[in-house]
Protein backbone atom coordinates (compact mmCIF):
# COMPACT_ATOMS: atom_id res chain seq x y z
CA UNK A 1 0.00 0.00 0.00
CA UNK A 2 1.67 3.43 -0.55
CA UNK A 3 2.38 5.68 2.44
CA UNK A 4 3.83 9.32 2.52
CA UNK A 5 6.28 9.85 4.99
CA UNK A 6 6.53 13.86 5.42
CA UNK A 7 9.61 14.23 7.40
CA UNK A 8 12.02 11.52 6.14
CA UNK A 9 12.95 9.50 2.96
CA UNK A 10 9.96 7.29 1.57
CA UNK A 11 10.40 3.84 2.94
CA UNK A 12 10.02 1.15 0.16
CA UNK A 13 7.58 -1.71 1.81
CA UNK A 14 8.54 -4.39 3.80
CA UNK A 15 5.78 -6.84 3.62
CA UNK A 16 6.02 -9.88 5.94
CA UNK A 17 5.56 -13.26 4.64
CA UNK A 18 2.13 -15.14 4.61
CA UNK A 19 3.60 -17.90 2.70
CA UNK A 20 4.42 -20.19 5.29
CA UNK A 21 0.41 -21.02 6.26
CA UNK A 22 -2.60 -21.19 4.93
CA UNK A 23 -6.01 -20.06 6.34
CA UNK A 24 -8.78 -22.84 6.12
CA UNK A 25 -11.62 -22.01 4.41
CA UNK A 26 -14.26 -22.27 7.21
CA UNK A 27 -13.83 -23.09 10.83
CA UNK A 28 -16.00 -25.10 13.59
CA UNK A 29 -16.91 -24.39 16.72
CA UNK A 30 -13.92 -26.39 18.87
CA UNK A 31 -16.08 -28.63 21.73
CA UNK A 32 -14.62 -31.98 23.63
CA UNK A 33 -11.48 -31.94 21.71
CA UNK A 34 -13.32 -32.15 18.53
CA UNK A 35 -14.45 -29.83 15.65
CA UNK A 36 -18.08 -29.08 15.46
CA UNK A 37 -20.22 -27.82 13.05
CA UNK A 38 -23.06 -25.62 14.84
CA UNK A 39 -26.18 -26.85 15.67
CA UNK A 40 -27.86 -24.06 13.89
CA UNK A 41 -26.10 -24.42 10.80
CA UNK A 42 -25.21 -20.65 11.03
CA UNK A 43 -21.76 -19.05 9.88
CA UNK A 44 -20.66 -16.13 9.04
CA UNK A 45 -17.54 -14.27 7.41
CA UNK A 46 -14.35 -12.92 9.08
CA UNK A 47 -12.79 -10.21 7.24
CA UNK A 48 -9.40 -8.14 7.02
CA UNK A 49 -9.75 -4.73 8.26
CA UNK A 50 -6.87 -2.91 5.84
CA UNK A 51 -7.84 -4.27 2.67
CA UNK A 52 -12.08 -5.74 3.79
CA UNK A 53 -11.29 -8.95 2.02
CA UNK A 54 -13.40 -12.22 3.59
CA UNK A 55 -10.40 -14.14 5.50
CA UNK A 56 -12.78 -17.13 6.73
CA UNK A 57 -16.31 -18.36 7.69
CA UNK A 58 -16.70 -18.78 11.16
CA UNK A 59 -19.20 -20.75 12.71
CA UNK A 60 -21.53 -19.50 15.03
CA UNK A 61 -22.83 -21.06 18.09
CA UNK A 62 -26.33 -20.95 19.54
CA UNK A 63 -27.51 -21.89 22.70
CA UNK A 64 -27.62 -25.52 22.15
CA UNK A 65 -23.64 -25.22 20.68
CA UNK A 66 -22.98 -23.08 24.50
CA UNK A 67 -24.54 -26.13 26.40
CA UNK A 68 -22.48 -28.26 24.61
CA UNK A 69 -19.38 -26.98 24.77
CA UNK A 70 -20.10 -26.37 29.15
CA UNK A 71 -21.02 -30.07 29.69
CA UNK A 72 -17.80 -31.34 27.80
CA UNK A 73 -16.43 -28.51 30.29
CA UNK A 74 -17.90 -30.26 33.41
CA UNK A 75 -17.16 -33.56 32.17
CA UNK A 76 -13.54 -32.98 31.70
CA UNK A 77 -13.46 -31.25 34.80
CA UNK A 78 -14.89 -34.39 36.63
CA UNK A 79 -13.23 -37.03 34.89
CA UNK A 80 -9.71 -36.03 34.25
CA UNK A 81 -8.66 -32.17 35.10
CA UNK A 82 -9.74 -31.94 38.36
CA UNK A 83 -7.84 -35.62 39.39
CA UNK A 84 -4.79 -34.56 37.28
CA UNK A 85 -1.68 -34.54 39.61
CA UNK A 86 -0.90 -30.71 39.59
CA UNK A 87 2.48 -31.22 38.63
CA UNK A 88 0.84 -32.99 35.33
CA UNK A 89 -1.55 -29.80 34.27
CA UNK A 90 1.32 -27.78 34.87
CA UNK A 91 3.53 -29.85 31.64
CA UNK A 92 0.82 -29.47 29.41
CA UNK A 93 0.54 -25.60 29.78
CA UNK A 94 4.14 -25.56 29.66
CA UNK A 95 3.90 -27.76 26.32
CA UNK A 96 0.96 -24.89 25.31
CA UNK A 97 3.49 -22.22 25.79
CA UNK A 98 6.49 -24.08 24.14
CA UNK A 99 3.95 -24.72 21.21
CA UNK A 100 3.28 -20.50 20.62
CA UNK A 101 7.16 -19.96 20.65
CA UNK A 102 7.53 -22.27 17.56
CA UNK A 103 4.36 -21.11 16.06
CA UNK A 104 4.94 -17.52 16.77
CA UNK A 105 5.33 -16.14 13.02
CA UNK A 106 2.36 -17.51 11.95
CA UNK A 107 -0.36 -16.48 15.18
CA UNK A 108 2.05 -12.49 14.55
CA UNK A 109 0.49 -12.86 10.77
CA UNK A 110 -2.94 -13.93 11.56
CA UNK A 111 -3.15 -11.22 14.40
CA UNK A 112 -1.93 -8.54 12.31
CA UNK A 113 -4.54 -9.53 9.30
CA UNK A 114 -7.31 -10.13 11.24
CA UNK A 115 -7.15 -7.62 13.81
CA UNK A 116 -5.79 -4.69 11.76
CA UNK A 117 -2.64 -4.11 14.08
CA UNK A 118 1.21 -3.30 13.07
CA UNK A 119 3.23 -6.65 12.28
CA UNK A 120 5.40 -5.24 15.00
CA UNK A 121 3.17 -5.14 17.87
CA UNK A 122 1.79 -8.40 17.26
CA UNK A 123 5.42 -10.05 16.75
CA UNK A 124 7.07 -8.08 19.60
CA UNK A 125 4.44 -7.77 22.08
CA UNK A 126 0.92 -9.86 21.85
CA UNK A 127 2.85 -13.21 20.79
CA UNK A 128 5.68 -13.36 23.26
CA UNK A 129 3.63 -12.08 25.94
CA UNK A 130 1.26 -14.80 25.10
CA UNK A 131 3.36 -17.50 25.75
CA UNK A 132 4.84 -16.00 28.33
CA UNK A 133 1.65 -16.10 30.56
CA UNK A 134 1.78 -19.72 29.77
CA UNK A 135 4.88 -20.19 30.71
CA UNK A 136 4.42 -18.07 33.91
CA UNK A 137 1.08 -20.23 34.87
CA UNK A 138 2.82 -23.82 34.63
CA UNK A 139 5.56 -22.84 36.92
CA UNK A 140 2.56 -22.27 39.49
CA UNK A 141 0.26 -25.35 39.10
CA UNK A 142 1.56 -27.00 41.42
CA UNK A 143 2.70 -24.41 43.75
CA UNK A 144 -0.98 -23.00 44.79
CA UNK A 145 -0.13 -23.94 48.33
CA UNK A 146 2.60 -21.47 48.33
CA UNK A 147 0.94 -18.48 46.78
CA UNK A 148 -1.95 -18.61 49.81
CA UNK A 149 -0.23 -19.86 52.52
CA UNK A 150 -2.60 -21.32 55.80
CA UNK A 151 -5.32 -21.81 52.72
CA UNK A 152 -6.86 -24.89 51.19
CA UNK A 153 -7.30 -23.93 47.41
CA UNK A 154 -9.77 -25.60 45.24
CA UNK A 155 -10.43 -24.82 42.00
CA UNK A 156 -13.69 -23.17 41.05
CA UNK A 157 -14.93 -25.53 38.09
CA UNK A 158 -15.85 -24.54 35.19
CA UNK A 159 -15.02 -21.02 33.04
CA UNK A 160 -16.80 -18.76 31.01
CA UNK A 161 -14.57 -16.64 29.49
CA UNK A 162 -15.10 -13.72 26.67
CA UNK A 163 -12.37 -11.58 25.09
CA UNK A 164 -12.36 -8.64 23.05
CA UNK A 165 -10.82 -7.41 19.46
CA UNK A 166 -7.92 -5.55 20.53
CA UNK A 167 -5.83 -8.36 21.86
CA UNK A 168 -7.65 -11.30 21.12
CA UNK A 169 -4.26 -14.30 21.66
CA UNK A 170 -2.83 -11.96 24.90
CA UNK A 171 -6.46 -12.05 25.97
CA UNK A 172 -7.50 -15.72 25.68
CA UNK A 173 -4.11 -16.72 27.14
CA UNK A 174 -3.99 -14.67 30.13
CA UNK A 175 -7.42 -15.98 31.26
CA UNK A 176 -7.14 -19.63 29.80
CA UNK A 177 -3.72 -20.36 31.69
CA UNK A 178 -4.15 -19.14 35.03
CA UNK A 179 -7.50 -21.73 35.10
CA UNK A 180 -6.04 -24.32 33.58
CA UNK A 181 -3.18 -23.74 36.63
CA UNK A 182 -5.94 -23.90 39.07
CA UNK A 183 -7.64 -27.02 38.02
CA UNK A 184 -10.14 -25.44 35.91
CA UNK A 185 -12.05 -26.18 32.80
CA UNK A 186 -12.77 -23.15 30.19
CA UNK A 187 -14.96 -22.34 27.52
CA UNK A 188 -13.90 -19.20 25.60
CA UNK A 189 -15.65 -17.54 23.48
CA UNK A 190 -13.49 -14.43 21.40
CA UNK A 191 -15.25 -11.56 19.50
CA UNK A 192 -16.68 -12.05 16.38
CA UNK A 193 -14.55 -10.09 14.88
CA UNK A 194 -10.99 -11.44 15.71
CA UNK A 195 -11.57 -15.00 15.88
CA UNK A 196 -8.72 -16.44 14.22
CA UNK A 197 -6.09 -16.80 16.95
CA UNK A 198 -8.21 -18.44 19.30
CA UNK A 199 -9.46 -20.82 16.51
CA UNK A 200 -5.36 -21.12 15.91
CA UNK A 201 -5.01 -21.63 18.98
CA UNK A 202 -7.66 -24.23 19.67
CA UNK A 203 -5.68 -26.38 17.02
CA UNK A 204 -2.32 -26.06 19.39
CA UNK A 205 -4.25 -27.19 22.27
CA UNK A 206 -4.87 -30.62 19.90
CA UNK A 207 -1.75 -30.94 19.17
CA UNK A 208 -0.25 -30.56 22.64
CA UNK A 209 -2.70 -33.76 23.06
CA UNK A 210 -4.45 -31.15 25.90
CA UNK A 211 -7.44 -33.61 27.45
CA UNK A 212 -11.02 -33.12 25.76
CA UNK A 213 -12.74 -30.71 26.63
CA UNK A 214 -10.41 -29.02 29.11
CA UNK A 215 -10.35 -26.56 26.56
CA UNK A 216 -13.46 -25.41 24.57
CA UNK A 217 -13.84 -22.13 22.24
CA UNK A 218 -16.74 -20.80 20.78
CA UNK A 219 -17.35 -18.24 17.81
CA UNK A 220 -20.04 -16.18 18.11
CA UNK A 221 -21.61 -12.31 18.48
CA UNK A 222 -23.31 -10.92 21.60
CA UNK A 223 -25.85 -13.73 22.04
CA UNK A 224 -23.59 -16.45 22.14
CA UNK A 225 -21.64 -14.18 25.21
CA UNK A 226 -25.16 -13.67 26.76
CA UNK A 227 -25.79 -17.42 26.77
CA UNK A 228 -22.44 -18.50 28.30
CA UNK A 229 -22.94 -16.21 30.76
CA UNK A 230 -26.32 -17.18 32.04
CA UNK A 231 -25.58 -21.20 31.92
CA UNK A 232 -26.19 -22.21 35.22
CA UNK A 233 -23.77 -24.81 35.14
CA UNK A 234 -20.63 -21.94 34.33
CA UNK A 235 -19.05 -21.57 38.09
CA UNK A 236 -17.07 -18.08 37.13
CA UNK A 237 -17.37 -15.86 34.33
CA UNK A 238 -13.74 -13.51 33.35
CA UNK A 239 -14.77 -11.12 30.85
CA UNK A 240 -12.57 -7.91 28.83
CA UNK A 241 -14.60 -5.78 26.89
CA UNK A 242 -17.19 -2.61 27.00
CA UNK A 243 -18.18 -1.47 30.44
CA UNK A 244 -21.78 -1.45 28.94
CA UNK A 245 -21.89 -5.03 28.63
CA UNK A 246 -19.72 -5.55 31.88
CA UNK A 247 -23.05 -3.92 33.63
CA UNK A 248 -25.12 -6.26 32.26
CA UNK A 249 -23.19 -9.30 32.88
CA UNK A 250 -23.50 -8.00 36.58
CA UNK A 251 -27.02 -8.00 36.24
CA UNK A 252 -27.36 -11.59 34.90
CA UNK A 253 -25.32 -13.15 37.77
CA UNK A 254 -26.74 -11.03 40.58
CA UNK A 255 -28.21 -13.80 43.12
CA UNK A 256 -26.60 -16.69 41.42
CA UNK A 257 -22.76 -18.15 43.07
CA UNK A 258 -20.96 -17.37 39.87
CA UNK A 259 -17.85 -15.39 40.80
CA UNK A 260 -16.80 -12.81 38.18
CA UNK A 261 -13.42 -10.69 37.13
CA UNK A 262 -14.96 -7.67 34.80
CA UNK A 263 -12.15 -5.97 32.75
CA UNK A 264 -13.22 -2.77 31.18
CA UNK A 265 -13.16 0.29 29.64
CA UNK A 266 -10.77 3.30 30.49
CA UNK A 267 -9.42 6.59 29.63
CA UNK A 268 -6.10 6.63 31.10
CA UNK A 269 -4.24 9.84 32.21
CA UNK A 270 -0.41 10.21 30.79
CA UNK A 271 0.97 13.34 33.10
CA UNK A 272 4.21 15.10 31.70
CA UNK A 273 5.72 17.17 34.46
CA UNK A 274 8.50 20.09 33.68
CA UNK A 275 11.21 18.13 34.74
CA UNK A 276 10.76 15.18 32.64
CA UNK A 277 13.00 14.37 29.71
CA UNK A 278 10.90 15.15 27.16
CA UNK A 279 12.00 13.45 24.02
CA UNK A 280 11.01 10.31 26.33
CA UNK A 281 8.25 11.08 27.45
CA UNK A 282 6.83 12.22 24.07
CA UNK A 283 8.11 8.90 22.41
CA UNK A 284 5.93 7.03 25.36
CA UNK A 285 3.05 9.11 24.63
CA UNK A 286 2.93 7.87 21.24
CA UNK A 287 3.49 4.28 22.32
CA UNK A 288 0.77 4.80 24.83
CA UNK A 289 -1.97 5.92 22.03
CA UNK A 290 -0.89 5.49 18.30
CA UNK A 291 1.33 2.50 17.77
CA UNK A 292 -1.82 0.61 19.08
CA UNK A 293 -4.24 2.61 17.08
CA UNK A 294 -5.83 3.43 20.59
CA UNK A 295 -7.04 -0.17 20.73
CA UNK A 296 -6.31 -0.50 24.35
CA UNK A 297 -8.36 -0.32 27.44
CA UNK A 298 -5.41 1.72 29.06
CA UNK A 299 -4.27 3.83 26.35
CA UNK A 300 -3.31 6.69 27.62
CA UNK A 301 -6.02 9.52 25.64
CA UNK A 302 -5.74 11.93 27.97
CA UNK A 303 -2.49 13.89 28.50
CA UNK A 304 -2.07 16.49 31.26
CA UNK A 305 1.03 18.65 30.47
CA UNK A 306 2.30 21.07 33.28
CA UNK A 307 1.78 24.71 31.49
CA UNK A 308 5.13 25.71 31.63
CA UNK A 309 6.39 22.64 28.65
CA UNK A 310 2.98 22.41 27.05
CA UNK A 311 4.26 24.55 23.97
CA UNK A 312 7.41 22.02 23.64
CA UNK A 313 5.47 18.97 24.11
CA UNK A 314 2.87 19.44 22.01
CA UNK A 315 5.03 20.85 18.98
CA UNK A 316 7.65 17.76 19.37
CA UNK A 317 4.68 15.45 19.49
CA UNK A 318 3.30 17.01 16.05
CA UNK A 319 6.58 16.14 14.67
CA UNK A 320 6.98 12.97 15.98
CA UNK A 321 3.43 12.37 14.45
CA UNK A 322 4.30 13.81 11.24
CA UNK A 323 6.84 10.52 10.96
CA UNK A 324 4.34 8.03 11.55
CA UNK A 325 3.72 5.29 8.91
CA UNK A 326 -0.16 4.59 8.66
CA UNK A 327 -0.78 1.64 6.47
CA UNK A 328 -0.57 -1.96 5.87
CA UNK A 329 -0.43 -4.05 8.83
CA UNK A 330 1.79 -6.84 7.40
CA UNK A 331 4.32 -3.74 6.28
CA UNK A 332 7.17 -3.78 8.98
CA UNK A 333 7.38 -0.17 8.31
CA UNK A 334 4.25 0.41 9.10
CA UNK A 335 3.51 2.29 12.58
CA UNK A 336 -0.37 2.41 12.90
CA UNK A 337 -2.68 -0.53 11.55
CA UNK A 338 -5.80 -0.32 10.45
CA UNK A 339 -8.94 0.29 12.39
CA UNK A 340 -11.05 -3.37 13.33
CA UNK A 341 -13.97 -2.57 12.10
CA UNK A 342 -16.18 -0.13 9.95
CA UNK A 343 -18.28 -0.04 13.11
CA UNK A 344 -15.55 1.44 15.38
CA UNK A 345 -14.20 3.75 12.46
CA UNK A 346 -17.75 5.08 12.64
CA UNK A 347 -17.22 5.81 16.53
CA UNK A 348 -14.25 6.74 16.01
CA UNK A 349 -15.06 9.78 13.71
CA UNK A 350 -18.30 10.65 15.54
CA UNK A 351 -15.66 11.95 18.30
CA UNK A 352 -13.55 13.57 15.70
CA UNK A 353 -16.79 15.27 15.03
CA UNK A 354 -17.70 16.05 19.06
CA UNK A 355 -14.25 17.20 19.83
CA UNK A 356 -14.36 20.08 17.16
CA UNK A 357 -18.15 21.03 17.94
CA UNK A 358 -17.08 21.31 21.57
CA UNK A 359 -14.14 23.79 20.77
CA UNK A 360 -11.36 22.08 20.81
CA UNK A 361 -8.52 22.31 18.07
CA UNK A 362 -8.09 18.70 15.89
CA UNK A 363 -4.26 18.22 14.51
CA UNK A 364 -3.66 15.24 12.20
CA UNK A 365 -0.32 15.18 9.97
CA UNK A 366 -0.71 14.83 6.18
CA UNK A 367 -0.60 11.53 5.07
CA UNK A 368 -2.10 9.31 2.28
CA UNK A 369 -4.62 6.50 3.23
CA UNK A 370 -5.42 3.30 1.23
CA UNK A 371 -7.88 3.71 -0.44
CA UNK A 372 -9.98 0.25 1.30
CA UNK A 373 -10.03 -0.74 4.65
CA UNK A 374 -10.85 1.22 7.51
CA UNK A 375 -7.95 4.13 8.70
CA UNK A 376 -7.85 6.29 11.04
CA UNK A 377 -4.68 9.06 11.03
CA UNK A 378 -3.04 9.89 14.61
CA UNK A 379 -5.17 12.69 15.94
CA UNK A 380 -4.66 15.35 19.12
CA UNK A 381 -6.72 17.53 20.36
CA UNK A 382 -5.63 20.80 22.30
CA UNK A 383 -7.30 23.44 23.98
CA UNK A 384 -9.67 20.66 25.61
CA UNK A 385 -12.00 21.89 28.61
CA UNK A 386 -11.60 18.98 31.54
CA UNK A 387 -16.21 18.21 31.04
CA UNK A 388 -15.69 17.71 27.01
CA UNK A 389 -16.52 14.26 25.83
CA UNK A 390 -13.51 13.66 24.23
CA UNK A 391 -12.11 13.95 28.07
CA UNK A 392 -14.31 11.76 29.47
CA UNK A 393 -15.84 8.90 27.29
CA UNK A 394 -13.64 5.83 25.88
CA UNK A 395 -12.92 6.49 22.25
CA UNK A 396 -11.14 3.97 21.35
CA UNK A 397 -9.23 5.18 18.62
CA UNK A 398 -5.66 6.93 17.74
CA UNK A 399 -7.29 10.52 19.35
CA UNK A 400 -5.07 12.01 22.33
CA UNK A 401 -6.63 14.97 24.20
CA UNK A 402 -4.32 17.56 25.56
CA UNK A 403 -4.70 19.92 28.84
CA UNK A 404 -2.73 21.71 30.84
CA UNK A 405 -2.20 21.79 34.62
CA UNK A 406 0.13 24.44 37.03
CA UNK A 407 0.45 21.95 40.67
CA UNK A 408 0.55 18.36 41.50
CA UNK A 409 -2.98 18.85 43.49
CA UNK A 410 -5.03 19.82 40.66
CA UNK A 411 -3.57 17.28 38.13
CA UNK A 412 -4.46 14.84 40.64
CA UNK A 413 -7.98 16.32 40.77
CA UNK A 414 -8.18 16.26 37.10
CA UNK A 415 -6.79 12.58 36.28
CA UNK A 416 -9.15 11.18 39.02
CA UNK A 417 -12.32 12.65 37.73
CA UNK A 418 -13.40 10.61 35.20
CA UNK A 419 -15.37 7.64 35.65
CA UNK A 420 -11.96 4.98 35.29
CA UNK A 421 -9.69 4.12 36.96
CA UNK A 422 -8.05 1.40 34.89
CA UNK A 423 -4.19 2.99 34.02
CA UNK A 424 -2.28 6.07 34.28
CA UNK A 425 0.95 7.18 33.77
CA UNK A 426 3.51 9.61 35.33
CA UNK A 427 6.90 11.62 33.52
CA UNK A 428 8.90 13.06 36.06
CA UNK A 429 12.62 13.18 37.24
CA UNK A 430 11.63 13.18 40.85
CA UNK A 431 10.97 9.92 42.83
CA UNK A 432 9.32 11.69 45.61
CA UNK A 433 6.53 13.04 42.93
CA UNK A 434 5.85 9.41 41.30
CA UNK A 435 5.11 8.28 44.81
CA UNK A 436 2.93 11.04 45.31
CA UNK A 437 0.81 10.16 42.79
CA UNK A 438 0.52 6.81 42.93
CA UNK A 439 -0.72 6.83 46.32
CA UNK A 440 -3.40 8.93 44.98
CA UNK A 441 -4.36 8.81 41.84
CA UNK A 442 -7.46 6.00 41.38
CA UNK A 443 -5.90 3.85 38.76
CA UNK A 444 -5.18 -0.23 38.98
CA UNK A 445 -1.77 0.44 37.03
CA UNK A 446 0.31 2.98 37.29
CA UNK A 447 3.25 3.55 35.33
CA UNK A 448 5.97 5.82 35.79
CA UNK A 449 8.29 7.05 33.03
CA UNK A 450 7.35 4.29 30.81
CA UNK A 451 3.58 2.77 29.55
CA UNK A 452 1.95 0.13 28.32
CA UNK A 453 4.33 -2.28 29.79
CA UNK A 454 2.92 -5.59 30.51
CA UNK A 455 4.24 -8.94 32.40
CA UNK A 456 2.86 -11.93 33.72
CA UNK A 457 3.74 -12.07 37.06
CA UNK A 458 2.08 -8.32 37.55
CA UNK A 459 -1.96 -7.81 38.51
CA UNK A 460 -3.61 -6.29 36.32
CA UNK A 461 -7.22 -4.34 36.29
CA UNK A 462 -9.25 -1.24 37.48
CA UNK A 463 -11.14 0.69 39.93
CA UNK A 464 -14.48 2.29 39.32
CA UNK A 465 -16.51 2.08 36.33
CA UNK A 466 -13.06 -0.02 34.65
CA UNK A 467 -14.05 -3.41 36.62
CA UNK A 468 -13.26 -5.18 39.49
CA UNK A 469 -10.65 -8.25 40.32
CA UNK A 470 -6.92 -8.76 38.80
CA UNK A 471 -5.71 -10.87 36.04
CA UNK A 472 -1.93 -11.31 36.07
CA UNK A 473 0.54 -12.70 38.88
CA UNK A 474 -0.38 -14.14 42.22
CA UNK A 475 -3.55 -11.76 42.03
CA UNK A 476 -4.73 -14.12 38.83
CA UNK A 477 -5.08 -17.17 40.83
CA UNK A 478 -6.60 -16.16 43.70
CA UNK A 479 -9.33 -15.37 40.97
CA UNK A 480 -9.74 -19.23 40.02
CA UNK A 481 -9.97 -20.69 43.19
CA UNK A 482 -11.91 -21.37 46.04
CA UNK A 483 -9.84 -19.94 49.17
CA UNK A 484 -11.06 -21.51 51.84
Amino acid sequence: MAKKNTTNWPLAPAPESKDHFKLKPQYELFIGGKWQKPKSGKYFDTINPANEQKLARIAEAGEADVDAAVKAARKAYDNVWSKMPAAERAKYIYRIARLLQEKARHFAVVESMNGGKAIRESRDVDIPLAAAHFFYYAGWADKLQYAFPGKNPTPLGVAGQIIPWNFPLLMASWKIAPALACGNTVVLKPAETTPLTALLLAELIQEAELPDGVVNIITGAGATGAALVNHPDVNKIAFTGSTGVGKLIQKSIAGTAKKATLELGGKAANIIFADATIDQAVEGIVNGIYFNQGHVCCAGSRLYVEESVHDEVVRKLKHRMKSLVVGDPLDKNTDIGAINSKEQLGIINKYLKIGQEEGADMYQPACDLPGKGYWCRPTLFTNVAQSARIAQEEIFGPVLAIQTFRTVDEVIQKANNTPYGLSAGVWTDKGSKIFNLTTKMRAGVIWANTFNKFDPTSPFGGYKESGYGREGGVHGLGAYLNLN
